[in-house]
């Protein structure tokens, strides 16, 4: 198979040219997200991450050996306290893989 889209990872809506990338709001409604003009930036980069996570997932991995970035919800909530409040923490894991080379990251691997 082919190295995912930009489409497929991020929605129909998505494209680039030599400088830019666009994400359309509309693509990341599916998550939750309600678009606004003014949104937060951790609310984007959230539903981002949960757009992806619909495609660059262990399970199309499995079929598709292309996909070199997965990224899976750890399953297990918790509880943290900050400033003497409970909030409720979600882990998500974001996991590179390429041949081993012994190099640190690079993004042009994936």
């Amino acid at each position: 198979m082919a190295e995912p889209t930009l489409q497929q990872v991020f929605g129909a809506g998505a494209t680039q040219d030599a400088t830019s990338i666009t994400i359309l709001k509309a693509d990341l409604v599916s998550t939750g997200f309600t678009s606004a003009t003014s949104n937060r930036a951790e609310q984007i980069f959230v539903a981002i991450l949960l757009k992806a996570d619909d495609y660059l997932n262990e399970t199309n991995q499995g079929t598709d050996n292309d996909i070199q970035v997965t990224i899976a919800d750890s399953g297990y909530p918790s509880i943290v306290t900050r400033n003497n409040a409970q909030y409720r923490q979600t882990t998500y894991n974001v996991n590179l893989q390429k041949a081993d080379s012994g190099s640190t990251v690079d993004p042009n691997d994936y």
